[in-house]
């Protein structure tokens, strides 16, 4: 067993083995994989192996189609047989909604070029003779899904990591991961140690115990899952070609052939979780005592839907154990606390995956940067606060809700609250709806008195669309007061703090005390990794802004740039809180309550200052994410509660009132400002963005200088534009199609929502350059249905800035 390597993988089941052959192929051929047991022990060697390409996330299908071609790649490579058969998928919506969700990834096929289309009742027939269609509102069909074997393809991984150098040890239980002080680690195991540069965590059912030995908790629990085989049904033995396999989402189960008969699984609602306090470290591969009561109720529905599953006997039942995160993604990536620390756990639909994930490992470790934006993947995404009980309480959502539609905007509610603020209370008085931001509950919108305060969930506007547009045109008409506690927020201190800032941020900081400026974070590859604004408070002092939800992930960028002596960097995001008011009587409002002078020549735009208001000391910033008139104003958590009730009051005189988020989305998509993890992206160049001129690259040398300046004279691939949307019961959220009048794919959305001060159907999107420019009529697949559209030449709230400045 060699004693050093580029990595080190423990885990050799689906994953493990995919990550190894990627970093062999990618040309890391100095990497090792150490299994406790056997290849495939865990949850690899009894899953069902079901695969298929869409995915609501656009990402997640290209990484889903990867995963699909490149089994038979593996097989033409290796010699060994992956067990792929593909006869077909076919995919039924009961409902308007699934119907909406089928629509829309059928569109988004189309813009991909994947092969993913709606079939009529009689060919889905012919496909399918043993499927009764009644009551199905639209079939699609999917020619390339189908199964693999999972032995086969594990071993086929394995073949391939082996056949470039990678050495597999079965039988080699990890006892110690150790960290060294030049970031490198030590993996001890009872034949010996390995000196490795990355220690890659892959290791499925026993992620955690894994994890632990760095010091690392991860946010995962086991559950059982069962499914089914039935004996041979005569119908499909006398078939001669094998049957498509059926996604009936709306029923709760999913179906297939195996061997001459089906293969039923089910993901119930009276769902049993095991080994929560950690995987027994003798199991393998054991199955549960089977259970089929359990998965009654959603058996009853297969055979209603496939008749023949009724008369069918059971040839074997397979009860074994998976593995959750709290949103049922994998917690992917390199870990922001460790150095040279990689996960990659809680995967469920791993067959799909595994290529995908494996590509995107490799990229990450050896190029310093995965080539796709996948933070939904991301475990920087959970933070401690995501503790046992939380986990326990989405999986519980996740398990027994598994097809459930994830809806545009949706929250849902389980393992909640997490994390409050000192205003939490408060605001439930007021009648809020929550939302959830990196554990932080904060106000998506208010009630009215007899209004509901439970949100209905859907493609189509829902229950909120009426008390949001409320709250966006008081704004816009008097003032709002928006809770933007869950703002990411850090402290630079230090007679080097400025120096430290400018080789972190690609724009020159502020030199004059009271200043702030707006600056992108630029990633490996050159693209915008984060937007941050930077205030300078004092002499050696700087306030750092940024998104809430990458607080962990921008902890890695953090990191790469070392402090100078004597100069401290701290997140406060915890410790202070923050208020926007913003609309052009926003400064009446805040003149009631603060003797500092407001006025424009006194504090104008991108000022700041430390001043006091209702007695309460704040830092001001003269900025407003809603593109109105407006401040930030910053408290100490204790203040909060004493500030907000001060703005009330004083709001009230003046015609305003709470705002929640929900409307500053769609007061921010009015003035054309895009966000992090919607527009802006390290997918995305800062000349896509329209930041390239916040890149200074005249001040010296900063983070990831190099990159940009690898592609700073390219021209754009992709330009960020603006649309106005003909949407009567419906408005884009993102993801969705964007064609020429022809049918021709030229992008996508990156956000939407209807702007209701200026009273249209608004989104921001990128289109392939040159491919369309302002005036032109476009169509976007909201609802997977065409919409036409028209691309707006600037934003249709104050596009020059006037309100903003006055």
């Amino acid at each position: 067993m060699r004693t050093h390597a580029q990595a080190v993988v423990i885990g050799g089941g689906l994953i493990g083995c995919s990550i190894l052959y990627h970093l062999a192929k990618f040309g890391w051929t100095d990497v090792v994989l150490l299994e406790r047991s056997e290849l495939t022990s865990g949850s690899t060697w009894h899953a069902a192996a079901n695969i298929h390409g869409l995915h609501d996330s656009t990402n997640i299908s290209r990484l889903q189609h990867y995963t699909m071609a490149l089994y038979k790649e593996l097989e033409a490579e290796t010699g060994q047989g992956c067990g792929i058969f593909q006869p077909g998928s076919l995919y039924l919506a009961q409902t308007e909604a699934r119907e909406h969700q089928l629509r829309l990834q059928e569109a988004k096929a189309r813009r991909y070029k994947m092969n993913f289309y709606e079939v009529a009742r009689d060919e889905a027939e012919r496909l399918h003779p043993l499927v009764d269609f009644d009551g199905i509102r639209c079939i699609m069909y999917e020619p390339e899904g189908g199964n693999v074997d999972p032995s086969g393809v594990t071993a086929a991984y394995a073949a391939g990591a082996r056949q470039r150098g990678a050495e597999i040890h079965r039988f080699t239980p990890v006892t110690a991961t150790e960290a060294q002080s030049d970031g490198s680690w030590i993996v001890r195991t009872p034949k010996g140690d390995i000196h490795t540069q990355w220690v890659v965590n892959a290791a499925g059912l026993w992620g955690r115990e894994v994890a632990a030995m760095a010091g690392l908790q991860l946010p995962l629990i086991p559950t059982e899952h069962q499914y089914f085989v039935t004996e041979t049904i005569p119908e499909i033995a006398a078939m001669g070609r094998r049957l498509p396999s059926v996604a009936d989402r709306d029923g709760e189960y999913y179906l297939r052939q195996e061997g001459l008969g089906l293969l039923i699984g089910a993901y119930e609602r009276k769902m049993k979780f095991w080994a929560e306090d950690g995987t027994p470290l003798d199991f393998g591969h054991e199955l549960f005592p089977d259970d089929l009561d359990r998965i009654e109720e959603n058996m009853l529905r297969a055979i209603a839907r496939v008749p023949a599953v009724g008369t069918a006997g059971v040839k074997k039942v397979i009860n074994g154990p998976m593995i959750w995160s709290p949103d049922s993604a994998v917690l992917f990536g390199p870990v922001p606390e460790l150095n040279n620390y990689f996960c990659c756990n809680g995967i469920i639909p791993g067959f799909s995956q595994s290529g995908g994930m494996g590509k995107l490992a490799a990229e990450w470790m050896i190029e310093g940067e995965p080539s796709l934006d996948m933070f939904a993947w991301d475990m920087a995404r959970f933070g401690q606060w995501a503790g046992k009980s939380f986990t326990k309480a989405r999986v519980e959502d996740q398990y027994s809700h598994r097809f459930k539609i994830h809806f545009p905007n949706e929250e849902r509610t389980a393992g909640r609250p997490v994390r409050t603020r000192p205003a939490y209370d408060r605001q439930k008085t007021m009648n809020a709806v929550f939302g959830l931001n990196f554990g932080w509950e904060h106000p998506l919108w208010f009630a009215a008195e007899g209004e509901p305060r439970e949100e209905t969930i859907g493609f189509t506007r829902q229950n909120w669309w009426g008390p949001v547009g409320r709250e966006a045109r008081m704004l816009r008409e008097r003032a709002g007061i928006i809770d933007i506690s869950n703002f990411a927020k850090y402290e630079v201190k230090g007679p080097g703090s400025e120096s430290w800032l400018n080789a972190l941020f690609a724009n020159r900081m502020p030199t004059r005390l009271g200043r702030s400026c707006l600056t992108p974070l630029i990633g490996k590859r050159g693209g915008i990794a984060g937007d941050f604004t930077v205030t300078r408070l004092a002499e050696d002092e700087f306030m750092v802004i940024g998104s809430g939800m990458a607080e962990r992930f921008h902890q890695r960028f953090f990191k790469a740039v070392p402090l100078p002596q004597g100069t401290t960097f701290r997140s406060r995001t915890e410790d202070l809180c923050g208020f926007n008011v913003a609309g052009p009587s926003s400064r009446d409002l805040l003149q009631r309550l603060t003797n500092e002078d407001l006025s424009n020549e006194a504090f104008p735009f991108m000022e700041s200052r430390r001043i006091t208001v209702a007695g309460i000391d704040v830092v001001a910033l003269r900025v407003s994410f809603t593109g109105d008139l407006g401040w930030e104003l910053h408290c100490k958590a204790a203040d909060q509660v004493e500030l907000y009730d001060a703005l009330l009051k004083a709001g009230n005189e003046v015609g305003a009132g709470p705002v929640g988020s929900r409307a500053l989305m769609s007061l921010r998509v009015e003035k054309g400002y895009g966000s992090w993890s919607r527009e802006y992206s390290p997918e995305y160049w800062p000349q896509e963005v329209k930041f390239d001129r916040l890149v200074k690259m005249d001040k010296g040398a900063f983070l990831n200088r190099d990159a940009y300046a690898a592609i700073a004279g390219k021209p754009a691939r992709d330009e960020l534009i603006m649309l106005s949307i003909d949407a009567r019961d419906a408005d884009a959220t993102g993801g969705e199609p964007i064609f020429l009048a022809d049918g021709t794919p030229i992008g996508q959305v990156s956000s939407g929502a209807y702007g209701y001060f200026v009273e249209q159907s608004l989104a921001l999107g990128y289109v392939k350059a040159g491919s369309a420019r302002a005036g032109d009529k476009v169509s976007v697949a909201i609802l997977g249905r065409p919409h036409e559209a028209i691309l707006l030449p600037h934003p249709p709230f104050d596009p020059e800035g006037k309100r903003l400045r006055s």
